[in-house]
């Protein structure tokens, strides 16, 4: 599905990724692991083409490093930024429907889905999308995302500052994205829901992969975890 070589991204002229690898398959979760500032988020920006970067970035076989935001996301990868960047002025049902690709189309995703996942969005349905909490907001970036029919998703911290409940709701949503047959790429500080969810996980230190496995394999290697994960 996805297949990383050799990437390098620049912010400026700042060389932030140095050589990154990885590869995700069809309806696999596969998370992206490392502290602060090492690069995850950068690699997804890399990949939707939001920043300089030179290698080999193949989607579905095609090339696609060096094509536009709306171009990546138009041959079906879906992003969902950390900072959710919904719109505050337009409801949650206007946000949903701003995701589709197509309202000619049915994907495999509707706005009756996503309010049947997330029960709250559909009670917040025609409420600006900026007076929601920063919970629901996660919750519509993610379903809003959804709404496009990608067949990969990146997703960039989405349990960051939610409540028990509602991370165990994403952790959920997680799995019945990839029941439907969708890629993920998810970027996770918490390393117990990227363990629970995960299939294979790569860890970052410094702009580069330092460490590639199995679930199993990242839990009964300690020194990793050690040095590149835990504070």
């Amino acid at each position: 599905m996805l297949r990383v070589e050799d990437l390098n991204g620049y912010y400026g002229k700042s060389h932030i990724l140095q050589g990154v690898h990885f590869h995700v398959a069809m309806k696999e979760i596969v998370s992206l692991l490392g502290r602060n500032g090492v690069g995850r988020s950068t690699t997804l920006k890399a990949i939707m083409g939001a920043i300089r970067s030179e290698g080999s970035i193949l989607f579905k076989d095609k090339q696609i490093i060096g094509l536009k935001p709306y171009e990546v996301a138009h041959l079906g990868v879906g992003y969902v930024p950390e900072d959710r960047a919904i719109f505050p002025g337009l409801t949650v049902r206007q946000n949903l429907l701003l995701g589709m690709k197509s309202t000619s189309q049915k994907g495999r995703w509707s706005i009756e889905n996503m309010f049947d996942l997330f029960p709250i969005l559909g009670e917040r349905a025609d409420i600006s999308g900026g007076v929601i909490s920063g919970g629901e907001q996660q919750m519509l970036t993610i379903c809003r995302t959804l709404m496009g029919d990608p067949d990969l998703i990146m997703i960039d911290e989405p349990t960051e500052g939610l409540a028990p409940k509602l991370i165990e709701q994403v952790a959920n949503l997680l799995k019945e994205i990839a029941s439907r047959g969708i890629s993920i790429l998810l970027v996770e500080q918490k390393l117990t829901i990227a363990l629970r969810v995960s299939q294979r996980h790569y860890v970052m230190g410094h702009g580069k992969i330092v460490f590639e496995g199995t679930t199993e394999d990242l839990r009964s290697n300690e020194p990793i975890r050690k040095e590149w994960l835990e504070v």
